[in-house]
């Protein structure tokens, strides 16, 4: 492995806790409810609540943190995040673990953000792409590997002890961090106004927009994939573990391969990805009426899902390019954005009558959405030059 390989390892051994600590609550809400005496109702905001943080919090700590370098500030983001699950971990009650929450919400985006430019500059300019997709690839991993484990754990001794089990991991990714990161100086001090002009522009909202729509379109079908897949497939329990699993192997897979496409051409990479959602989603019903058939589809599903993560991040870093670092946090607060918007969109579709296998249609009208923004994009940046 490559020097400046390792420091992109380091960084995505911090998303992987990050990841871990983001979706294991989902399969612990029960467990943690009954121990901070809440009703499932109110344990399930403390999800809407890190969501919330992330969303708030990636935009003004990023900014806050441009007076340190990009190595200092990975290393406090990460020690902010193992307090964070330290705390979650000592919680004796509800006000408690939410402030805990709250806390570690805060340093997800920011991490995701700067991680991203970090693992940008390292890289030689054929492999950026490549080294954006590794710092996906913790949270990918974290899905398939972090998020069971941690989960069984919970489920197994105590909720604590998984919370514990995180704070671990993120101690890990500081000496990571610390150790094979190179040292980084003190970046030059920006101009906010700049920074705030070269995200607000039509170009970046845009592509923020682009990216609620394409993370709506996951979580709209990720949401109520377990009553989904019993209707289509009349999967059991266990089948749908599976399917699960795949999901995540499909994450994973539609994360490398994106890396290495997004290396020749982000833009190629949105259109190739977010075209193929369109496709599976509005064929998901009809080819997941079987097993076999539903878990190649969830399968085929988590790599197009995926894989447009590294392009829509390098896209927002290379339009707001006076403002990368905070392009690329605000960036992961509109990914949070879109996991409400999908959740009350599927939502929506059930309250109105709809069955549940509408659903995926649903969620192939936002990535169709994405995938028009993005040609939008398109048209106005050559635009652009011919002028």
């Amino acid at each position: 492995m490559q020097t400046y390989q390792w420091g992109i390892f380091a960084i995505a051994l911090g998303t992987f806790g990050i990841g871990t600590t983001e979706f294991m609550p989902m399969g612990l809400l029960p467990v943690i409810a009954d121990g901070v005496n809440a009703s499932i109702p109110a344990a399930g905001l403390l999800i809407s609540a890190y969501a919330v943080g992330v969303m708030i919090g990636a935009p003004l700590i990023t900014l806050y943190l441009t007076r340190y370098s990009h190595k200092t500030s990975l290393l406090a983001l990460m020690v902010v995040f193992v307090i964070g699950n330290i705390l979650s971990a000592v919680s004796v009650n509800y006000e408690t673990f939410l402030i805990s929450r709250v806390i570690t919400s805060f340093s997800h985006g920011a991490f995701f953000g700067i991680g991203a430019v970090v693992a940008m500059n390292l890289a030689p300019i054929h492999k950026k792409g490549s080294a954006v997709a590794s710092i996906f690839l913790g949270l990918t991993i974290a899905n398939i590997v972090g998020v069971p484990i941690t989960t069984w754990l919970g489920q197994t001794f105590d909720w604590r002890v998984s919370f514990a089990v995180t704070a671990l991991l993120g101690i890990v990714a500081v000496i990571g961090i610390g150790r094979s990161l190179p040292s980084m100086e003190k970046p030059i001090k920006p101009d906010v106004k700049t920074e705030l002009k070269a995200i607000m522009q039509p170009a970046a909202l845009r592509a923020f927009a682009t990216t609620v729509m394409c993370a709506g379109s996951m979580f709209t079908l990720y949401t109520y994939i377990t009553p989904i897949m019993k209707t289509l497939a009349d999967a059991s329990d266990n089948a749908i573990a599976t399917m699960l699993m795949l999901v995540g192997i499909g994450f994973t897979l539609g994360n490398y391969i994106s890396g290495k496409i997004t290396d020749k051409s982000p833009d190629l990479a949105l259109f190739i990805f977010l075209g193929s959602q369109v496709l599976v989603l509005l064929l998901f019903r009809f080819t997941s009426t079987t097993l076999i058939g539903a878990s190649l589809t969830t399968l085929l599903w988590g790599v197009v899902i995926f894989g447009s993560g590294p392009p829509l991040q390098m896209q927002v870093m290379k339009i707001a390019d006076q403002a990368p670092g905070l392009a690329s946090s605000i960036n992961i607060g509109a990914f949070n954005l879109g996991n409400a918007l999908g959740a009350a969109l599927g939502g929506l579709v059930i309250s109105i009558g709809f069955s549940f296998d509408w659903i995926p249609t649903a969620a192939a009208t936002l990535s169709f959405m994405a995938l028009i923004m993005v040609m939008i994009n398109r048209i106005h940046a050559n635009k652009f030059k011919i002028n």
